[in-house]
Parts: structure tokens; sequence; C-alpha cells
């Protein structure tokens, strides 16, 4: 089957990695740029997981960005403009530290080049939480250029996440092509498959890094590893 579209998830499917030592790693060189700023590392990091998790919730009224700061804000008792500068900056600087815990993968270039040859739109379906610059620089370990997607998710662009339905119905939108024209490519069963298979995506699971559904439900389409994927693509 063709399709008009083709998306990827990055963390666990793009770029391989363990989700906890990734998170580890981020975090440290997250509180040792923003500590200094009058914060204890212990509160940056609660208030990092509450404005996440208030981003996965956001319904679509605000930018995840503004969900997220205000989040923050409300949980440090402190004026999120203090933080901005140095958050932003953060991403295109120390975060890059953080690559040493995460994966290679040599074969990441070919699978979004295969995707173009493809089908006439390709998307970065990274779960929005991160600014765009802290996507472009995750793409950046793998030696992929972010100028290579139609369009890339990031919490200043989106207003829902992972795994609301809704997050792939307005990248459908926003590019144009029905949910019944995508394909997305994903490790994770839940955010990445039944998600999008509710919102009428297909979808092909890359079982390298697999994240199994919390409820236990198994994914019944189509997977495979992450270099039978790419044969995939080289066959529709």
């Amino acid at each position: 089957m063709g399709y008009k579209a083709i998306f990827f998830d990055l963390d666990g499917t793009l770029l391989p990695m363990d989700y906890e030592v990734f998170t580890k790693g981020y975090f440290s060189e997250l509180t040792k740029v923003l500590s200094p700023l009058g914060i204890e590392p212990q509160a940056i990091v609660a208030a990092v997981w509450g404005g996440t998790k208030e981003m996965v919730k956001n319904n679509g009224e605000k930018t995840n960005r503004e969900v997220f700061w205000n989040t923050f804000s409300k949980l440090t008792g402190k004026e999120y403009n203090r933080f901005l500068s140095a958050s932003d900056k953060f991403y295109t600087k120390e975060f890059n530290n953080a690559r040493v815990c995460t994966g290679e993968n040599p074969l990441a270039a070919a699978a979004v080049a295969a995707a173009k040859k493809k089908a006439e739109k390709v998307v970065l379906a990274t779960n929005p939480l991160f600014p765009l610059d802290g996507q472009k620089t995750r793409l950046s370990w793998i030696d992929v250029d972010p100028s290579e997607f139609d369009l890339i998710t990031s919490y200043e662009s989106d207003s829902y996440c992972k795994p609301n339905p809704k997050y792939y119905l307005e990248i459908c939108k926003r590019i144009g092509v029905e949910p019944s024209q995508c394909l997305m490519i994903g490790n994770d069963v839940g955010e990445d498959m039944l998600a999008a298979e509710a919102a009428g995506l297909d979808g092909y699971l890359v079982t390298d890094c697999l994240i199994p559904h919390k409820g236990g439900i198994e994914w019944q389409g189509a997977k495979g590893s992450f270099a039978e994927m790419i044969e995939m693509l080289n066959s529709l």
C-alpha cells in the first residue's frame, strides 16, 4: 500500500535509548544549568515531571509550551521568565552532553531517505514535550538533518501529546493528508501504535527498543526490527 505521509517517532525508534538512562542524564545536565538561578535540583526535577504530566493532558486550548511553563511556575513558586533564556540555550548546548546516554543508529538517515522516496510528506512525530531545538539536537545525534522532515512536532507548535489520538489528527490537518493515507512508525505500543490507529493511521512497530502497552495489549499489526522496517519502506 502506498502512503502520502510517513511519520517517525524519535526516542527509541530513530534514536535508540534506554529511557531511564537517558532521563537520568538529561536531568543531570538540566539541573546544572537551572539550579544556579535559584532553584534546588530536586525542585527542578519535580517541576519538569509535573509540567510533562500536564502537557500530556493538554486539551488543545494552549500550546504545550504554555502549559509546561505555567505548571513549572506553579510548582516552584517562581516566575518562569527568569529561567526561559537559560532553558532555551540549554537545548542547543549542554543538552548535547546527554548524547552519551543514547545509542548509535547508522541506519537512521537511510530510513528517512527511504520514506522520502515513498511518500509526499515525512513527519518527525516525536512527542512534543521538548522545544524544537531539543528535537533538532537529538536528530543531530543520529546524523539526520531536520530539513529532511516536512514537519517536526514540538512544545512550541503543538497543543496535544501522545497518546491522545488528537495529536495525530492535528498533524494530518497541518500537512493536509487524510489519516488513512498515513503510516506511523514507532516503538511504543500504546503511544505510537494504538493511539495512531485510533486516529485512523496505519502503524509499524519497531521492536529494537520496544515499549509494551502498560495494560498488556499486544500490537496485532506490522512489526519488525529497524532494519526490517527499512526493507518494508523500500517495498512500498
